[in-house]
């Protein structure tokens, strides 16, 4: 996987202080390099990547591919989602219970969605942020901003129970509408969503090699 990354990659690999940590990064960025290569008939090492000024990647304008991805690590986990003619965003998260969840809520969460999170206490609090945490950043993958984009901006779904999806976004309600949200099962440690603009997709789920991954068309 390691020799299949351009210099740049690596750059950014030997940058993790843990060694777990690294090697996430060159599972996911090496199985995605893998899949891509597999869906527009290239090696891994050959696929070349440009980054928008909000340093998000996508495969260079010179294959003419309709292909986008979203890639998230955590724990033991690697999620790599990709479409074909859209918008993805994907994340997952280890629950965490050493974490004060509400403070974060406060801190960065929209007014409604700490309110729901202070009305929750014990396992159900934990599931419903890491639930809340990870529709968010899959909306922000997704949506391909970083950090100028808020995340008490929008709303998202995450009581136990609840549909997933997008509740709210400023300053264009409408936006809300475009995306369809799907929470993914990876185990009761740990949380993932996968987001997608439009709503006629359909989601296939594949194992690879212990490296979870997230295909939607």
């Amino acid at each position: 996987m390691y020799q299949s990354l351009s210099a740049d990659e690596r750059e950014r690999v030997g940058r993790f202080r843990r060694i777990a940590d690294a090697k996430r990064s060159i599972i996911g960025r090496g199985y995605l390099r893998v899949l891509l290569g597999w869906a527009i008939g290239l090696r891994a090492e050959e696929l070349q990547f440009e980054y928008d000024e909000f340093g998000k990647p996508s495969l260079a304008a010179s294959y003419g591919s309709e292909l986008q991805f979203s890639v998230s690590h955590s724990g033991n986990l690697v999620l790599i989602a990709l479409a074909r003619g859209r918008s993805v965003g994907v994340d997952v998260e280890m629950v965490r219970t050493n974490i004060d969840v509400t403070d974060l809520a406060n801190r960065f969460f929209s007014t409604a969605e700490s309110e729901k999170l202070a009305a929750l206490t014990g396992p159900v609090l934990y599931e419903a942020f890491f639930a809340c945490w990870t529709r968010k950043e899959a909306y922000v993958k997704a949506m391909g901003r970083g950090i100028s984009l808020p995340l008490d901006n929008f709303e998202v779904s995450l009581l136990p129970g609840e549909t997933p999806g997008l509740l709210a976004t400023k300053p264009d309600p409408t936006e809300a509408s475009r995306w369809k949200v799907l929470a993914l099962n990876v185990g009761q440690d740990h949380q993932a969503a996968l987001i997608a603009a439009g709503q006629e997709w359909r989601l296939t789920c594949e194992m690879l090699e212990g490296a979870e991954f997230s295909n939607s068309t």
